[in-house]
């Protein structure tokens, strides 16, 4: 977690302000922040690089290494205002299992791009016959995203872009890609061809038809991505060509950067990220882009708390999850239910409907591991994709928040153009083998007793069964629950042993 307090207060080198000697005293340094914050107070609003272009700043990362909170305290410091970047915050009532930023923390910094959506109204704009149609698409955060950082800009305020979807920013800082529009006719047209091979789930029919109309490169897309495959025939009907005959601006840019490495002797010391920044003149505004990471084997324990955390308590990702059934949709049905976790969570439900209402602990406990899995999974192609960006300089999420904060403060108001990450504060991007040799041996440590769980934690919000006797209540708080972080007066008693009782 980025809470951790490391011992190196960071600086870096090329600031003027560095001195090397001694340590500073702490009622030095305080002074020395106290100082920064009132300059970037001062001093940000309207700052421009040396070229006179607007800065953002843009931070990422794994899901569960603490951007978000990196972002808001950055907002404090620099007059700020947070663009969120995720695909799931955007969807009103998914807040635990987004880890959308609470009311008070959005009441204290304004923030964009959150709640912007109910989960079913792609859906219902298309219809009962046709989902994904009207989702919240890439294309639609470009055109938000970039409306509200030229609104925070005119406001005199900094744009602070947080998230991890990688598609989301990749567009965002480059530009969106020159794809045509589908008129209604044609998207009708596409809707009624695919219909029925949706209706029956016929995914491999769908990608021979799309291939047939022109786009080989159909057949590599995740399965049952209907989105995309109905965009890609809705781009062949409009345009007569497959989406790869259109200029991607990102393409375009990683080809001008490989060319000129190519040109680059490799003797002159020029490195590929600074290739990348130089060729930010090319780009809309001066981006300031960070990744936030940590060592592999933190993150994957971080991510595994952080799933257990999210069931615990009445209002937890079980509940959205019920909300969503509630309200007619089905897990893997939009982008909404195939947000992690809560499809997995959908999907436990359904079982529970299924079996009459109950579910055993061993399945309870198979749907944590599988939500713990893939959330895994998720940082993981995070990481791969983001290693790719040269545009970020990553940091070590687990140094002091403090210096964190105080190196991207400095960042941004310098005007040298250039930036470099102290090694107190870099993160490698690669692994060694050594972490490599232990995360193959990886096992997930739970901090609570899944069977608990299982009998406990989900019963005291599912069920509304009449309340335990108090002497028996106070015997099993002394036996089972003293450590247990929820409240204990919501407790039901399970109808029956290793069994949970769901409520539909």
């Amino acid at each position: 977690m980025i809470s951790h307090v490391g011992s190196i207060h960071a600086r870096c080198l090329r600031l003027s302000y560095y001195a090397a000697g001694p340590q500073l005293s702490s009622s030095v340094l305080s002074f020395r922040r106290h100082c920064r914050r009132l300059y970037a107070t001062t001093c940000s609003v309207g700052n421009k690089a040396a070229d006179g272009k607007e800065k953002v700043i843009v931070i990422s990362g794994p899901t569960g290494a603490g951007k978000s909170r990196l972002a808001l305290e950055l907002a404090k410091r620099l007059n700020g205002e947070i663009i969120s970047a995720d695909s799931v915050q955007v969807y009103r009532g998914l807040d635990i299992g987004s880890a959308k930023p609470s009311v008070s923390e959005r009441q204290e910094v304004p923030h964009h791009l959150i709640d912007i959506l109910h989960p079913s109204e792609g859906m219902l704009l298309a219809g009962p016959d046709c989902d994904n149609v009207n989702e919240y698409s890439v294309g639609q955060f470009f055109e938000d995203a970039r409306k509200a950082t030229r609104d925070v800009l005119n406001n005199g305020r900094v744009p602070i872009v947080t998230g991890g979807t990688g598609l989301y920013l990749r567009w965002y800082i480059y530009g969106k890609p020159d794809v045509p529009k589908a008129s209604l006719e044609i998207a009708s047209e596409v809707d009624l061809e695919l219909a029925d091979l949706q209706q029956n789930g016929d995914w491999d029919a769908a990608v021979d038809l799309v291939v047939k109309a022109g786009d080989p490169r159909a057949q590599s897309l995740a399965a049952n991505d209907w989105y995309r495959l109905r965009r890609t025939l809705e781009i062949i009907r409009s345009s007569g060509s497959p989406p790869s005959a259109f200029r991607v601006p990102y393409d375009s840019f990683r080809e001008s950067i490989d060319s000129r490495v190519t040109e680059c002797s490799l003797d002159d010391g020029s490195s590929d990220e600074g290739i990348e920044e130089s060729k930010s003149t090319d780009l809309d505004y001066e981006f300031n882009c960070f990744f936030l990471s940590g060592q592999r084997l933190d993150l994957y324990r971080s991510i595994d708390l952080r799933c257990e955390d999210m069931l615990l308590g009445s209002d937890g990702i079980l509940s959205e999850a019920q909300w969503l059934l509630d309200i007619g949709l089905l897990p893997n049905s939009n982008s909404a239910t195939r947000a992690i976790g809560y499809r997995q969570a959908m999907e436990y439900l359904l079982k529970c409907r299924e079996q009459g209402g109950w579910s055993s602990s061993r399945e309870f406990y198979a749907f944590l591991s599988e939500f713990q899995k893939v959330s895994r999974n998720f940082a993981k192609r995070q990481l791969t994709w983001f290693r790719n960006e040269h545009i970020y300089h990553w940091l070590d999420a687990s140094k002091s928040l403090e210096n964190v904060l105080d190196f991207i403060t400095d960042a941004y108001n310098d005007q040298s153009g250039t930036l470099m990450v102290p090694e107190s504060l870099n993160m490698k991007k690669d692994i060694s083998k050594r972490e490599t040799s232990i995360l193959k041996g990886y096992r997930v440590k739970n901090r609570y007793e899944c069977i608990l769980l299982a009998e406990i934690v989900v019963p005291a919000f599912w069920i509304g069964l009449e309340e335990l006797k108090d002497e028996m209540l106070s015997l099993f708080i002394n036996k089972h629950l003293a450590n247990f972080p929820f409240n204990i007066s919501t407790l039901s008693k399970p109808e029956q042993s290793h069994q949970v009782r769901d409520p539909f």
